[in-house]
C-alpha cells in the first residue's frame, strides 16, 4: 500500500485584500504523479508555495510522512525532502552540470581548502546512472538544451534525497521528443517511490502521465479524481465552472479577397528560405511547424526585428521597406512576442502605461502628455477586452498571463494596427483564459483585423485559422484552406524536408 507522503488540510492564506486559499486540501502518495490544475489565479501556485515554505499558511495543517510539520522556509522544505522545479529554471549557465547540482555543498579536498572537482563529478555521474541519464557532469549548463537543463534541475532535487518533487509547467518549452524523454524520467522516479506534483495547462499530458488530478478554482478546492475515470471536458468544466469557447473561426469566415499583407521570397541565411504568403482582410492565417521550422523568424523578419538577405513585403498592395519594428508599426503591423514578459510588457509599469506605450505621440500635446486621455483609453481597453485587474494603475506584473496578453493586444489596438502577429498567444495560459483569447481573436477578425497566428498546438491552429501555412526547416512546405484539415496532414507537411 502506498504511503501518504503529504497531507494538507484546511489551508487558509490571505494577502492584502485577497483571500488566496480557502479551506484547501491536497494529498500526495508515494510513487504517484498527482496533477494540480486550475486557471491562473486558482491558487495552485500559492498552495505549493505554502508547501515549500515560500509562504506561511494562516490556518490549517501540513502532515509530512505521518508527522505534522511547520515549514518555515524553502530550506526547511528541502531538508524534509520536498523539492520544486520552477517553470523558470534556476541554474547558473557558466557553471558545469556537477557544479550546479552541488552548488553551496561541494565536496572538498583535505582540510577543506579546495573544491574536489573529481569527487563532485563522480557523485554527479552516480546520480545520472541511478536515473539512466546520458549527461556529462563536466558540460557547461549554458550549452545544454532546455530539456537537459530541466533534467539537471531534477537531479539536483533528487541529490537532496527529495521524496516529493513539484514540477511547474515542466513541458512549456520542450519539443515532443523532449517531452517523451521527460516523461520517461518521471516514470523512473515514480517507480522509485517519489511522489510528484505535476502542474500543467496541457490537458493531454495529464491523461498521459498522471494518476490522480486535484482541481482548484478561485482559491478553493473543487475535487480530486482518478485520471482514468474522467474526460478532459469534465476536468475543464471543474476548472472553469463556465462554458468554454468551442466554435471554429474557420466555420464562420465567408472569405475576403482583399490582400492586406504579401510576403515574397523572404530569405535569411539558413533560417528562412524563399518564404512567400498572403494575408487577407479579416483573416486568421495560422502558421504551424515544429521547433526550428522558422515560424518565429518569419514573424520577426516581417516586423523588422531581424534583418533579411532578400525578399519583398507589400502592405495594402504597396511595396514597403521595414528595417525596424518602428517602421512596421508605422505601416499598421503589431507583434505579440511569444515571450511576453521580456518583449511584450513593461512589467514594472501599470496597465495604463502598457496600453499607451506604443501610441505616445497620439497623447502628446505641446510639451505635456494627455494623462486623462490615456486613462480613458486604458479604461476602455480594460472594459472591452474584459481584463481582470483592480484598476488601470495595477502593475502588469501582478496580472495573470491571460490578462497580460489582453493588455498587450489592447496596446496594439490603441495604436490602431490592422495587421496583428500573434506568436504563441496562449503559451502558459490556462484553459479558461485561452477560451477568452480565442473569442477575442475571432471578434478582431470579424471586425476586419488581419491576424497571423503562430502556434505549436495543432488543435489551436485548427480551431482558429481560416487558412494554414506549414513550415519546415525555414521553408513553406504546405498551404491549405482550413476545411476539414487533420492534424496528421499538418504534421506530414511539418516533417517534409524540401531542398
Amino acid at each position: 500500500m502506498r504511503e501518504v507522503l503529504v497531507s494538507m488540510e484546511g489551508i487558509e492564506k490571505r494577502f492584502a485584500g485577497v483571500h488566496a486559499l480557502k479551506n484547501c486540501k491536497f494529498e500526495l502518495l508515494s510513487g504517484e504523479v498527482h496533477a494540480l490544475v486550475g486557471e491562473n489565479g486558482a491558487g495552485k501556485s500559492t498552495m505549493m508555495k505554502v508547501l515549500t515554505g515560500v509562504y506561511q499558511k494562516d490556518e490549517g495543517r501540513i502532515v509530512y510522512r505521518g508527522n505534522e510539520v511547520h515549514i518555515a522556509d524553502p530550506k526547511s522544505a528541502q531538508q524534509l525532502g520536498i523539492g520544486m522545479i520552477h517553470q523558470e529554471l534556476n541554474l547558473a549557465p557558466d557553471l558545469t552540470v556537477a557544479q550546479n547540482i552541488f552548488l553551496g555543498r561541494e565536496p572538498r579536498t583535505a582540510f577543506g581548502l579546495f573544491l574536489d572537482e573529481k569527487k563532485m563529478n563522480e557523485q554527479a555521474k552516480a546520480l545520472f546512472d541511478q536515473m539512466n541519464l546520458d549527461l556529462d557532469p563536466r558540460a557547461l549548463v549554458g550549452d545544454l538544451t532546455v530539456a537537459k537543463q530541466q533534467m539537471v534541475e531534477i537531479v539536483k532535487a533528487i541529490s537532496y534525497e527529495s521524496q516529493v518533487l513539484i514540477m511547474d509547467e515542466p513541458t512549456a518549452a520542450l519539443s515532443d521528443a523532449e517531452i517523451e524523454e521527460l516523461f520517461r524520467m518521471i516514470e523512473r522516479l515514480r517507480d522509485k517511490g517519489v511522489g510528484i506534483v505535476y502542474i500543467s495547462h496541457r490537458m493531454a499530458e495529464l491523461k498521459r502521465i498522471c494518476d490522480r488530478i486535484t482541481v482548484m478554482r478561485d482559491g478553493s478546492y473543487i475535487d480530486t479524481v482518478m485520471t482514468n475515470e474522467v474526460t478532459v471536458d469534465q476536468i475543464i468544466s471543474m476548472m472553469v465552472g463556465r462554458a468554454i469557447y468551442h466554435t471554429s473561426s474557420a466555420e464562420q469566415w465567408s472569405g475576403s479577397q482583399e490582400v492586406v499583407l504579401e510576403v515574397k521570397g523572404l530569405s535569411r541565411g539558413n533560417v528562412l528560405k524563399d518564404v512567400s504568403f498572403q494575408l487577407r482582410k479579416g483573416e486568421i492565417l495560422g502558421i504551424a511547424g515544429l521547433v526550428g521550422a522558422g515560424r518565429t523568424e518569419t514573424a520577426r523578419a516581417v516586423f523588422g526585428a531581424d534583418p533579411i538577405d532578400a525578399g519583398e513585403i507589400f502592405v495594402h498592395g504597396k511595396k514597403v521597406q521595414i528595417g525596424s519594428p518602428h517602421h512596421a508599426v508605422r505601416h499598421g503591423i503589431g507583434y505579440l512576442s511569444e515571450d511576453r514578459k521580456q518583449f511584450g510588457c513593461l512589467l514594472d509599469m501599470d496597465v495604463k502605461a502598457n496600453v499607451a506605450v506604443a501610441s505616445l505621440r497620439r497623447f502628446a500635446g505641446a510639451g505635456w502628455m494627455d494623462d486623462g486621455g490615456i486613462s480613458r483609453v486604458a479604461e476602455k481597453v480594460v472594459e472591452e477586452l474584459k481584463v481582470k485587474t483592480p484598476g488601470i494603475h495595477q502593475p502588469i506584473k501582478f496580472l495573470s498571463g491571460g490578462n497580460q496578453q489582453k493588455v498587450i493586444i489592447g496596446k496594439w489596438l490603441t495604436r490602431d494596427c490592422d495587421i496583428l502577429i500573434f506568436d504563441e498567444p496562449t503559451r502558459g495560459i490556462d484553459v479558461g483564459a485561452k477560451s477568452e483569447i480565442y473569442k477575442l481573436l475571432d471578434s478582431l477578425a470579424r471586425e476586419g483585423k488581419s491576424i497571423i497566428m503562430i502556434s505549436s498546438e495543432l488543435p489551436e491552429i485548427l480551431r482558429l485559422s481560416h487558412r494554414i501555412l506549414v513550415m519546415c526547416e525555414g521553408r513553406v512546405t504546405g498551404e491549405m484552406v482550413n476545411d476539414n484539415v487533420s492534424q496528421e496532414t499538418i504534421m506530414s507537411y511539418a516533417t517534409q524536408r524540401v531542398g
